[in-house]
């Protein structure tokens, strides 16, 4: 099974960017989709964006325009680029991959805490 590691999470003021990043174990090629959801305390988790193989991208209405999701397949890598970031952004991060036979996994998450 692939291994996903995310990293960048941390503590920022509002207003302030960040980029999480996640690295997979395994090729991004063998992937349809990869991204990224998010889990706020007491809430389900939810779709921050996707990219496809194909680079399409998704975003969920509280995360366009303000936030960036971006592949290096030679690096196994998704990133998601946040700016503007606002305390109801503060959650766990959850790097995504779902493979061609529709298979989810998710990593362990990163958190990120945005302070007004």
């Amino acid at each position: 099974q692939v291994q996903l590691v995310e990293s960048g999470g941390g503590l920022v003021q509002a207003g302030e960017s960040l980029t999480l990043s996640c690295t997979a174990s395994r090729s991004l090629f063998r992937f349809r989709v990869v991204g990224w959801y998010r889990q706020a305390p007491g809430k389900q988790r939810e779709l921050v964006a996707t990219i496809s193989n194909g680079d399409s991208t998704t975003y969920a209405d509280s995360a366009r325009g303000r936030f960036t999701i971006s592949r290096d397949n030679a690096k196994n890598t998704v990133n998601l680029q946040m700016s503007s970031l606002k305390p109801e952004d503060t959650a766990v991060y959850y790097c995504y991959t779902q493979d061609i036979l529709y298979n989810q996994r998710w990593g362990q998450g990163t958190q990120l805490t945005v302070s007004s």
